[in-house]
């Protein structure tokens, strides 16, 4: 089929390579405008640009799809479907109707649960058991479309945000390139209509929420730490600097009568009292310092039991 391809992150990649490998010929990949980054911060294409670029196709783009000179070039490609993972601009509802059999959209989430930007961090924040992947149609709402298929992935307690993406690009990838199939077979697939009783969403991480509260119990502020590993990633005060925590789980079945932050052993990773319970800290990082495990972090640190993370910047 002719494929329109709209993405920008990694997330998307996966996805672009699968539908490349299955034979489809994709007319056109929109994605989002070189940005700045790094130090320099130079212009920087994104990862799906990078992979399109290698494959020699086509590449598109605007700073928006509401233009009428870029509606005109999308409609010139006179494509078949149009395919979006994490493109991150609004599609026009004219746009949405040019593909002849429409417009479908890959989402980090068992829909209708968590529409919206953040699915998999909130998963994770909420204790979900389960996440994965929607294959849905692309309405003018958000992430409100008929559901073609899903994908289930188990959350498990050192499940972080990047593994869970991983898992789920792939995940989607396959569900995305098993409906194109159906669809070139069939000229048609079956949707079933989401329960808006059953809607929640997954609202844009703020950094605020990025730094520990140790009043909270130990179960809680792990999904905190898991949730933000790699972005916007877990902070609290240790002697005086800002800490970064990248992994952390709870310790099963040791309650501490100490104060909430306090270090309770630096032996077997960095045991840390909560308001509930015991939080086992395995990874982290000092300002300007680099990402070490807790053993690697205790040799160049003097952390010993009683000190305290937490208290206001």
């Amino acid at each position: 089929m002719k494929i329109i391809f709209a993405g920008t992150p990694d997330f998307a990649v996966p996805a672009l390579a699968a539908l490349i490998n299955a034979g489809h010929e994709i007319v056109m990949v929109l994605t989002q405008p070189d940005r700045p980054a790094g130090r320099g911060m130079k212009l920087k294409a994104s990862p799906v640009k990078v992979l399109a670029e290698q494959h020699g196709l086509f590449v598109f783009q605007p700073e928006t799809l509401k233009n009428e000179a870029v509606q005109a070039q999308i409609a010139q490609t006179h494509a078949d479907v149009m395919i979006v993972a994490a493109y991150g601009l609004i599609i026009p509802t004219i746009v949405l109707q040019m593909p002849k059999h429409g417009c479908y959209n890959i989402h980090a989430s068992l829909l209708p649960r968590w529409r919206g930007a953040a699915p998999i961090h909130r998963s994770i924040l909420a204790g979900d058991q389960e996440t994965g992947v929607t294959i849905m149609e692309v309405v003018p709402a958000l992430d409100a479309g008929a559901m073609v298929s899903k994908g289930v992935v188990a959350i498990t307690e050192a499940d972080t945000t990047q593994g869970l993406h991983d898992a789920l690009a792939a995940m989607g990838a396959d569900l995305m390139v098993e409906a194109m199939q159906t669809l070139a077979q069939t000229g048609y697939l079956a949707s079933v209509p989401q329960d808006e009783s059953q809607v929640t969403y997954a609202h844009k991480l703020e950094k605020a929420e990025a730094m520990i509260d140790w009043r909270k119990s130990a179960v809680e502020i792990s999904r905190q730490v898991r949730a933000f590993n790699p972005f916007p990633v877990a902070q609290s005060l240790l002697h005086g600097d800002v800490c970064r925590i990248w992994m952390a789980t709870s310790v099963a079945g040791m309650p501490s009568a100490a104060l909430p932050g306090t270090v309770l052993d630096v032996h077997d990773g960095i045991l840390v009292a909560c308001g509930d319970g015991v939080l086992r800290i395995s990874e982290l990082q000092a300002p300007g310092g680099k990402r070490l495990s807790a053993q690697v972090f205790m040799q160049g640190h003097a952390l010993k039991t009683g000190d305290q993370f937490g208290g206001a910047l």
